[in-house]
């Protein structure tokens, strides 16, 4: 369990690696910056807090929030296990569990990505985590009311890539579209620094899917598998239809595919065999790309990395595939059936999806909303077309000092032009 945490955690960093190389040269360091600092914040809350309201005991007897008894760990058993994990010790699980209460709410960032302000930012993943991840946890996974129904998501399909891609819609609606919206911004400024830090995240998600099972054995065993297989087969859809599509093999959809079939295959990754993990791969790799299609070039919602698609739709299916595939064989614990599933689960499987989709959705558009009408949540024009990297951090991704003065020198000309205050009117630079 603490190799499997520490894999996790890799996997945030690897997140920036993956989106700052998809995206333009001039907002990298913004994507960093976010991942970063969004780490540290939201460890500190789960640490103070977000542990007790997620798994704490529940006050209202109706499975909807934990209490405050566990604020700051105090009560947490340092030698001793807690019911939800009864193979390891309970500061072990709550820092394991600290990991993807992490890396949730910074999936978001390919989404935002070059056009929201750091600040309302900060205050976002915050609110999300607080109002949104939290109850989730604790319905799922804290012995709330969807568990009391026979909900189950193994690693995260609901909790974490249903809300999230849920909540990518909202934001990207909310938000808007960027300046220049097409093709023409689409263009990736580093491709193997993406591949790179999508092979990090396929390497991390052994921990994050093999790591739920809490001990290491014949589940955690079965569970890294059919990941990879999952990931390994979507990645192979994916290229087969943008070649279709395009005429040409591209490395960007292999890597998104690969990442589709890490989070489809999440919430079922311990309740079925590897044969239908091969099967529910390609109805990932099917949905995630079809679905990027009907957002992004129909809809015409900007969705940056097509969180929405990627972690979302795939999420989706492979939390009702449980439903359809779960097998006893492979987790005497997992749900009730045969082999092939039974169509109760399913449709118990499909009310968590709904909530949790609804959860997300209505809950990142109202928060959105509230943000943009007490503090704004898009930079201005002129920070968008400078990058968020000089503007909003006075820094870059790649040294070079008279590009770097070019480029800050045209954003205080802007701001001037505009009559904004800067504060060395001789010396630009500064």
């Amino acid at each position: 369990m603490l190799v499997a945490g520490s894999l996790v955690l890799l996997m945030i960093p690897a997140l920036g690696l993956f989106e700052s190389g998809l995206l333009r040269k001039k907002n990298a360091v913004s994507v960093f910056m976010q991942i970063f600092f969004g780490l540290a914040l939201l460890s500190v809350m789960w640490f103070i807090f977000g542990f007790s309201l997620a798994f704490g005991p529940d006050d209202t007897g109706l499975g909807l929030i934990g209490n405050m008894d566990w604020v700051f760990l105090k009560g947490v058993p340092w030698n001793e296990a807690l019911d939800y994990a009864p193979t390891i010790p309970g500061v072990l699980f709550v820092k394991f569990q600290l990991m993807f209460a992490a890396i949730t709410p910074l999936l978001l960032t390919g989404t935002i990505a070059e056009r929201m302000k750091f600040s309302s930012f900060i205050i976002f993943i915050a609110a999300w985590s607080i109002l949104i991840y939290y109850p989730l946890v604790h319905w799922v996974w804290g012995g709330g009311w969807l568990s009391a129904i026979g909900v189950v998501d193994f690693a995260g399909g609901i909790v974490i890539h249903t809300s999230v891609g849920m909540g990518a819609l909202a934001a990207a609606i909310v938000l808007g579209r960027r300046r220049f919206f097409g093709p023409a911004i689409e263009i990736p400024h580093s491709i193997p620094l993406a591949v790179v830090g999508s092979s990090l995240l396929w390497l991390g998600w052994f921990g994050f899917n093999a790591g739920s099972a809490l001990a290491s054995g014949s589940l955690a065993g079965n569970t890294v598998i059919v990941t990879h297989m999952a990931s390994s087969v979507s990645a192979l859809i994916w290229v087969g239809l943008s070649w279709m599509r395009t005429g040409k093999p591209s490395v960007v959809a292999a890597v998104n595919g690969a990442i589709a079939g890490l989070a489809g295959i999440t919430p079922a990754s311990g309740y079925v065999s590897v044969e239908h993990s091969f099967i529910i791969g390609i109805a990932i790799g099917l949905a995630s790309y079809s679905t990027i299609i009907i957002f992004k070039e129909k809809l015409k919602i900007d969705d940056a990395l097509d969180v929405s698609s990627v972690h979302g739709t795939a999420g989706i299916i492979g939390a009702l595939s449980i439903g359809i595939f779960a097998s006893q064989a492979v987790n005497p614990g997992g749900p009730n059936g045969l082999l092939f599933g039974n169509p109760d689960q399913l449709g118990i499987q499909a009310i968590g999806v709904g909530v949790a989709g609804a959860l997300g959705f209505g809950g990142t558009y109202i928060i959105m909303k509230i943000l943009d009408f007490l503090v704004g949540v898009r930079v201005s024009p002129e920070v968008e077309d400078a990058g968020l990297d000089i503007s909003e951090h006075a820094e870059r991704a790649y040294a070079d000092e008279e590009e770097f003065k070019l480029e800050m020198d045209e954003y205080v000309d802007s701001l001037e032009d505009k009559g904004e205050f800067f504060f060395n009117k001789k010396d630009k630079s500064k």
